[in-house]
């Protein structure tokens, strides 16, 4: 863009800044959220609560399913380029 193009956005400059300082944190919360082995992790964290009896069959399989959804939903996003 020229220096024309610059100087008509340059009142936004706020504005894309703090889109782009937001859209980091959403890529890094994104990132931690599905890295597989935090949710490697929780299932295991499951399972021990699940054996010590702190949650029923019921909210270990509810709690599995969404923590193997994620994991499904990372290894898709890793193999689009």
């Amino acid at each position: 863009m020229g220096l024309i193009g610059e100087l008509l956005l340059l009142p936004a400059a706020p504005v894309r800044g703090t889109m782009w300082v937001l859209q980091k944190v959403v890529d890094e919360a994104e990132r931690q959220y599905y890295d597989p082995s935090a949710i490697q992790s929780e299932l295991a964290r499951l399972a021990e609560r699940l054996d010590a009896g702190e949650i029923d069959e019921a909210e270990f399989d509810r709690r599995e399913d969404e923590l193997l959804e994620r994991l499904q939903i990372m290894q898709e996003r890793r193999r689009q380029p």
